[in-house]
């Protein structure tokens, strides 16, 4: 690993701290303890666009670059590297889950920003539900605590995908079910 270099900040320092995930490897940002240094204006809108000072980030690859060492704290979601901790804003959740595959017996969602996550005990599928207009919200969890939202096509292929157990729409992944909705929903 080469050392990172102590004298950057801000946006220089997360850039040269992801920088040494390899390939699409992730940095150990579960290691890394710095003290808060504030926050810094980025926002992950709700669909996905990260934004810096008011712009969206147009490169895809600074946009992975930065999600590497994305993490969610108690205090909320930052960007860290051995020496800076900066907030930034979610509106939602950090991710979006845009393709599903079937690999096995196993499905396999890919994010916006490349990452992968095998649904499973440890990457579990959840559908909340509004109650007043009974919009499902499922998202996927992909890595800590970071979740994506499932993309409302990618929804649908699961829906496709599911069985009926129980009364509900349900789909099953590394041994585990998910449903995909209360009791009835989406079951004629």
């Amino acid at each position: 690993m080469v050392p990172i270099d102590d004298s950057k900040t801000g946006l220089a320092a997360i850039a040269e701290a992801a920088k040494q995930a390899p390939g699409r490897g992730l940095p150990p940002v579960h290691l890394w303890h710095p003290a808060h240094c504030g926050a810094i204006d980025i926002v992950i809108r709700r669909d996905g666009v990260w934004m810096h000072e008011g712009s969206p980030i147009g490169r895809t690859e600074l946009v992975r670059l930065f999600s590497t060492v994305l993490r969610k704290d108690a205090d909320g979601y930052v960007l860290v590297t051995p020496g800076e901790k900066l907030s930034i804003t979610v509106e939602d959740l950090p991710f979006r889950a845009v393709s599903v595959t079937r690999r096995g017996d196993a499905l396999v969602f890919t994010t916006d920003v490349g990452d992968e996550a095998e649904a499973g005990v440890q990457h579990p599928i959840v559908v909340e539900t509004d109650p007043a207009t009974g919009e499902p919200s499922p998202s996927v969890r992909v890595r800590a605590d970071l979740w994506a939202r499932i993309a409302r096509p990618v929804f649908y292929e699961l829906v496709e995908m599911a069985d009926v157990e129980d009364g509900r729409l349900t789909v099953r992944s590394n041994g585990a079910a998910f449903a995909l909705g209360p009791v009835g929903a989406g079951v004629e």
